[in-house]
């Protein structure tokens, strides 16, 4: 199947990078397994022991006899319910019991604050707390989310990190966007021995705290006071501490896309992330397409559009993209890179998408 958008499989090997029409990843079973016996296995144990304090000491014995627990996701607690765990391959009671107030108190009193945003977390590591609130403001639920440093996460992807491409990670929660780049950071930072700030609006990348977590190298961390002063900070970077990259998770505001576009205009290498499953979702975004470039409608001749067989009236791209490379994290380990962002979102304007709906990959 020949592919009118410029993207390509990314394999795991590193003897040869194979560009074709489409390429998708995974990581195998084998690899995750060599990552789990790492030698960093032991202190990724040690922070989730933080985590599973949180909890009820009858459900914390449920969670520590798991034979998955090291690959545990999260940990749902709502008032009234029995609590549940999220693990890769489904959702698992951990009791008969309903959570009551009680449960829940003591858990938000060893969490501490939360932020604006709902969300905390544990000093010290990368684990994420959440919190639903009543009318009153009350928590009446909490989802604790495990944050994992995974060596090798963004390994498909370091031969353009390394080259200084602009990469913009796309997929839906839990896939792995944020695993992937703290790894990014520690690859620009440590190996390839450059000035890395990380805009940190939740405290997500780096984990919880004043230093930043070990898993995103010697790059510089820099947080965000509340979500909606992230374009803010993202200019303040780039104006005051002089990065060769910039590293961001969640873009989401047309406001930080128009951050983006300055650092990017400056020459400073951008990574970041956005909701969104495929790079379609992200242009039929009005508040995201600005990162692949913005859409405009054109109107065209009639000659014009006789010639190429079109309506007088059509999309087009209307700037040059943000970012140059686009990676579609299709589910964990299995991603679609476009190699040329610009490219790719004119084919899909063009009508070209359905032929990039293909792709191969490990498991």
């Amino acid at each position: 199947m020949v592919c009118r958008a410029p993207c390509a499989v990314h394999g795991t090997s590193t003897s040869s990078t194979t560009t074709t029409t489409s390429r998708a990843v995974e990581v195998s079973k084998d690899d995750s397994h060599a990552l789990k016996r790492s030698s960093g296995a032991a202190h990724i144990d040690a922070e989730l022991q933080l985590l599973l304090r949180l909890l009820p000491p009858t459900v914390r014995a449920v969670l520590e006899n798991h034979p998955d627990v090291e690959t545990l996701v999260e940990v749902v607690m709502d008032l009234g319910r029995p609590p549940s765990a999220r693990f890769p391959g489904g959702d698992v009671l951990l009791s008969d019991r309903a959570m009551t107030a009680e449960d829940l108190e003591q858990a938000v009193k060893q969490v501490g604050r939360f932020d604006g945003d709902n969300r905390s977390g544990i000093d010290s590591t990368l684990h994420r707390i959440s919190c639903i609130r009543n009318r009153a403001g009350r928590v009446v639920g909490l989802t604790c989310r495990v944050g994992r440093a995974v060596p090798g996460a963004a390994e498909l992807v370091r031969d353009l990190v390394l080259a200084g491409r602009s990469i913009l990670l796309l997929g839906r929660p839990g896939v792995g966007k944020t695993t992937a780049l703290r790894e990014v950071c520690r690859i620009a930072a440590d190996e390839s021995r450059r000035r890395v700030v990380v805009v940190d609006t939740s405290n997500e990348i780096g984990g919880d705290g004043d230093v930043p977590h070990p898993s995103i190298g010697s790059a510089r961390r820099m947080q965000v006071p509340r979500p909606e002063a992230q374009h803010d900070v993202m200019v303040e970077a780039v104006e005051n501490h002089m990065p060769q990259v910039i590293v961001i998770d969640e873009i989401s505001t047309l406001a930080e896309c128009t951050a983006a576009r300055t650092i990017a205009q400056r020459g400073v290498q951008l990574v970041g992330t956005a909701h969104g499953g495929r790079l379609e979702n992200v242009i039929k975004n009005p508040s995201l397409a600005d990162l692949v470039g913005g859409i405009q409608s054109v109107t065209l001749g009639d000659e014009e559009a006789r010639r190429r067989g079109v309506q007088k009236s059509i999309l087009e791209r209307a700037a040059p993209p943000t970012f140059d490379v686009a990676v579609e994290l299709e589910e964990r380990g299995r991603w679609r890179v476009h190699l040329d962002v610009g490219g790719a979102v004119d084919a899909i304007l063009a009508g070209g998408w359905s032929a990039c709906v293909g792709g191969r990959g490990r498991t």
